[in-house]
């Protein structure tokens, strides 16, 4: 049994997948990931009329996206895996979004993924999807509308919930463009994201694993301005 997480943006979402039955449900809704995300599964499992003895593989949408979010989706997980002995798997939250739109484009097409990252900046990732792997053009990173014009080509697909001065920045850009709902990445697109080479990758050690959250949170920047020094990495890794 498998169980996808995502938390990266203002909506909850979980999916399970029980024998191929695939059950799905969500919360819309800044900062409610921390009440809502067990009660979530606690349901899709009553629904299913399965246990957590069941499960065998977490997928986590791992970033970049809302700090809290995403630290809210790792801490659950974390004790899944601590818990119940079962694998953790992640893909960037960009890809789960570009899977999703998948449809709008021919197989094998350049996909941008996007999200608002806050500051006139956006989280974006470019992606070729096929129905069995995933190629990845351009890895997630933070950008400027007017930089990430200039560095891509422009894509048959660009699928995003973005405010409106970052739209007008990419207006006609794209071949193709997705927003609104059709555009809101959802943990069903995970389990469909395990059928493609590439797209998932396995934490081979989750105590020290921690999510992609892009840039730091605006607490951590507040402090490390105030005192002139960068918080330690809680995942050990360099700047």
């Amino acid at each position: 049994m498998r169980l996808a997480l995502d938390t990266a943006t203002d909506r909850v979402s979980v999916a399970l997948d029980a024998g191929g039955v695939v059950r799905t449900a969500e919360v819309r809704g800044a900062r409610r990931h921390a009440a809502a995300l067990l009660p979530l599964i606690g349901r899709l499992l009553g629904e299913g009329r399965t246990t957590l003895a069941a499960l065998d593989r977490v997928i986590l949408a791992d970033g970049p996206g809302s700090f809290t979010g995403l630290r809210v989706g790792a801490a659950v997980a974390k004790a899944l895996v601590a818990a119940r002995g079962v694998t953790l798997w992640t893909a960037p939250s960009l890809l789960a979004r570009a899977a999703g739109a998948a449809s709008s484009a021919a197989p094998g097409a350049v996909i941008v993924a996007a999200a608002d990252a806050l500051r006139g900046e956006l989280y974006a990732a470019a992606y070729r999807l096929w129905p069995d792997r995933v190629g990845v053009v351009e890895p997630p990173r933070v950008w400027r509308p007017d930089a990430l014009r200039r560095a891509l080509v422009a894509p048959a697909v660009l699928v995003a919930e973005l405010p409106d001065a970052l739209w007008a920045a990419l207006d006609r850009w794209a071949g193709c463009v997705v927003q609104g709902d059709a555009a809101a990445p959802h943990a069903a697109d995970l389990l469909a994201l395990a059928a493609r080479s590439g797209a998932l990758r396995r934490v081979e050690d989750p105590d020290i694993w921690e999510p992609e959250y892009g840039r730091p949170a605006e607490a951590q920047a507040r402090w490390e301005q105030a005192h002139g020094r960068a918080l330690p990495d809680p995942a050990g890794r360099s700047a």
